[in-house]
């Protein structure tokens, strides 16, 4: 079952055990794991770390690391395509709360499945989506 979705970030800092992920969403990532349970990430996500990798920001063996981890038999991560369900919560996502469409779209991701965003992101924290961090 899923029990969250995760931004970009927070899959990136959890597939490396990077400390800038904070110890709650570390936690609750583990505690979905020792559940049985999965996290999902937004298929653009995908893009996002495409994108980090070619601008050198992230490390450019990401996508493979990230693409090994949900095909792994045990899969904590599960991604969830971008379809017609999500963009129509899309406009549930205030766009002046949360201006940048990845965000959004990972944010009208987890009001779709009805649960939290695992997020660092300060625009989506003050919005009126439910996040942990």
């Amino acid at each position: 079952m899923l029990r969250a979705v995760a931004d970009t970030h927070a899959v990136i800092w959890y597939i490396f055990s990077d400390s800038r992920l904070s110890v709650t969403a570390r936690t609750t990532i583990e505690q979905i794991a020792a559940e049985g349970n999965q996290v999902a990430f937004s298929s653009i996500t995908l893009a996002e770390i495409v994108y980090l990798s070619e601008r050198g920001r992230i490390n450019s063996t990401t996508l493979d690391r990230l693409l090994r981890e949900v095909e792994s038999d045990e899969a904590l991560l599960v991604e969830i395509p971008f379809d017609r369900n999500i963009a129509l919560t899309l406009k549930q996502v205030d766009r002046s709360q949360i201006p940048d469409l990845p965000d959004r779209i990972i944010a009208a991701t987890g009001l779709y499945l009805n649960v939290p965003v695992i997020s660092r992101d300060r625009r989506i924290q003050l919005s009126t989506i439910n996040t942990i961090w």
